[in-house]
């Protein structure tokens, strides 16, 4: 089946000597992965790396079987073109962060605009924002509604965060219930969108223990998840 379709970029694998296998999430499809044979060594083919980059935004036309192997792309354009979101540092060093979320996170092989529309979007307002430093606690935040774990906001007033349960209570219920700093700050992000993100007054050393507060709630609530290798860097971005 031939499929026309958004897709953006999640990570790109050498494959021997002159082949790529790409992952993608698709708007059509969820996750796909894609053998771009001889890409590495052609010059004269229609699929050129540099399509690859992660978290590049394309429009494709690709052959599915849908069998659970490799898939294949057939052609592929820039849908959007960034103008910094590959070139500044800070935000280069955000791309590499958030594609390693979406590739721990996104391992379904099904339709899901929603999810899709909304890192579109995020990506679209990174790269055309200059005041970011919030901008990916927010993500990972509004990112935990796609996938069912947001936390429960309605007793937010509540000093106790419970990481298991995702809800905030009154008494230090067990292990997983926290009153700190970093759960106060983590209340400050509910309800605002990303033009506001950058209204909330963090320290770097708050950045940094909000970003592995969320980082441990995801851990709690994703089988499998693992930290990205890019934190330390990001880290050392905001140092």
């Amino acid at each position: 089946m031939v499929i026309a379709t958004k897709a953006i970029v999640l990570s790109s694998l050498k494959f021997g000597d002159s082949d790529l296998i790409v992952k993608c999430f698709t708007a059509s499809s969820g996750l796909k992965s894609y053998l771009l044979r001889n890409i590495l060594k052609s010059k004269k083919g229609k699929l050129k790396v540099s399509l690859f980059q992660p978290l590049t935004i394309l429009e494709i036309e690709a052959s599915h079987k849908n069998k659970g192997n490799l898939e294949r792309i057939k052609e592929a354009k820039v849908y959007y073109s960034y103008q910094t979101l590959h070139t500044q540092i800070v935000k280069s060093s955000m791309t590499i962060f958030i594609a390693e979320i979406l590739i721990t996170t996104i391992n379904e092989e099904a339709e899901d605009i929603d999810l899709f529309n909304f890192i579109e979007e995020s990506l679209l307002w990174l790269d055309q924002s200059d005041k970011i430093s919030n901008f990916h606690i927010l993500f990972l935040l509004k990112l935990s509604i796609h996938f069912g774990f947001y936390p429960d906001t309605d007793t937010v007033e509540k000093p106790y965060f419970n990481l298991m349960e995702g809800v905030f209570q009154d008494l230090n219920a067990d292990k997983y219930s926290e009153r700190s700093q970093r759960v106060a700050n983590l209340k400050e992000f509910f309800g605002i969108d990303f033009d506001k993100s950058y209204e909330i007054n963090l320290t770097k050393i708050e950045r940094s223990d909000l970003l592995t507060l969320l980082l441990q709630y995801y851990q709690l609530h994703l089988h499998g998840f693992k930290n990205p290798k890019s934190l330390v860097v990001l880290n050392q971005i905001f140092e």
